[in-house]
């Protein structure tokens, strides 16, 4: 927390952008420091998150890689992976956007399954459902990089 707190201006910008690709996010939480300690922090993420504009949602969802498994994962099946490229395409033809889904409450070997149920779950919401869902799923993945970042 300290780091963040003695950051300069753009620095801290920078790192928080890195949470959540929204420019406007990122300058709020950075002008609003010191954070005496995580959960006004947090706090603050959720407050900034909600407040998200159309245009902010959607420069955040921009700058958002794809969901994928995790890394460390060797064993995935190329059919596996292949199913996962082909539900990618549909989303992002579908919505415009990558698909992203907040997998912390889940075990890294759980990834691949949960994203692949989540997009084909989701595919069936209306365009205004889905970005009222990505946004709660970019809140949850700003606050688990929070605290990463502040860890």
């Amino acid at each position: 927390m300290e780091r963040l707190n003695r950051m300069d201006q753009d620095a801290a910008v920078a790192a928080l952008l890195n949470c959540c690709g929204s420019r406007h996010w990122a300058e709020r939480l950075a002008a609003h420091r010191p954070y005496p300690d995580l959960d006004v922090l947090l706090a603050a993420c959720d407050e900034a998150s909600y407040d998200l504009s159309p245009a902010d949602l959607h420069e955040a969802l921009a700058r958002e890689p794809a969901a994928g498994p995790d890394r460390a994962l060797t064993d995935v099946p190329t059919s596996a992976l292949t199913a996962l490229a082909a539900a990618h395409a549909a989303y992002e033809s579908r919505f415009g956007h990558s698909f992203v889904i907040s997998l912390v409450t889940f075990r890294p070997a759980e990834h691949l399954d949960q994203i692949l149920i989540g997009i084909r779950a989701r595919l069936a919401h209306t365009p205004d459902t889905e970005r009222e869902v990505a946004a709660e799923e970019l809140r949850g993945l700003a606050r688990s990089r929070l605290i990463r970042l502040v860890s």
